[in-house]
């Protein structure tokens, strides 16, 4: 028989999840700012293929379009067959044919309808071509079967929680993209280049530890805390 494992030994101490603070002394402006010497792991090491973005369902802008080519072409059908029934076309559809049989080309009015048209068509070809979702970050899959993401608030959350325990850091912010972290840290002791080089020790562990399928860039910045007064 084997003996039980030390509780102590065993337990794994995680990282707390705060809310991001909005910090009034906390300014845009990089008064003392560096890069980060973080790389990300090269595309060998990143875990099994075919763990690229997740794709949009789609389903309010399919439902809109659906719902309109519905009612037209319905609207069109039944006005086909009361005319061919012996009743007269619907006003909407003889003022139409009237408008476009009456206007030029390059009236402003055909014009701007047709701009409309273009630009409605573009769109939903961008929707179709584009996996939108750009709040989940994917995840390395380890099985073929399964797939993950993670939340981009979220993990802004936890790589924040790793810098805040950085001694030196007063205060910090975390803007968390797809390619790059951009980390905006307030240092009120320790030295500027000091309390960097441990935060960018700190935060490329935790993208590490995020497990995603293509860990970001890191860019850390640090500067002292603003003049009051």
């Amino acid at each position: 028989m084997t003996e039980p494992q030390n509780p102590e030994q065993s337990t794994r101490r995680l990282p707390t999840v705060q809310p991001v603070e909005d910090r009034g002394d906390v300014l845009e402006l990089d008064q003392s700012a560096s890069g980060a010497s973080y790389e990300p792991a090269p595309a060998k090491d990143r875990g099994a293929g075919g763990d690229g973005r997740f794709w949009s369902a789609r389903r309010v802008p399919a439902f809109i379009l659906a719902l309109v080519v519905l009612g037209g072409a319905g609207l069109m059908l039944y006005d086909v067959a009361a005319v061919r029934a012996g009743h007269p076309a619907m006003q909407w559809r003889r003022t139409l044919a009237d408008e476009l049989a009456r206007r030029p080309v390059n009236d402003v009015w055909v014009l701007t309808g047709a701009a409309v048209a273009a630009a409605i068509g573009l769109w939903l070809i961008l929707l179709a071509l584009t996996p939108g979702l750009r709040d989940l970050l994917p995840m390395r899959r380890d099985r073929p079967d399964v797939r993950a993401a993670l939340d981009r608030t979220a993990a802004a959350m936890v790589l924040r929680d790793r810098a805040v325990e950085v001694s030196g850091v007063q205060s910090v912010r975390v803007r968390m993209r797809r390619s790059k972290v951009g980390v905006r840290a307030v240092s009120h002791f320790r030295e500027l280049d000091d309390v960097r080089a441990d935060l960018d020790t700190a935060l490329s562990a935790g993208i590490a530890e995020l497990g995603l399928s293509r860990p970001p860039g890191l860019s850390v910045h640090v500067r002292r805390p603003a003049k009051k007064g």
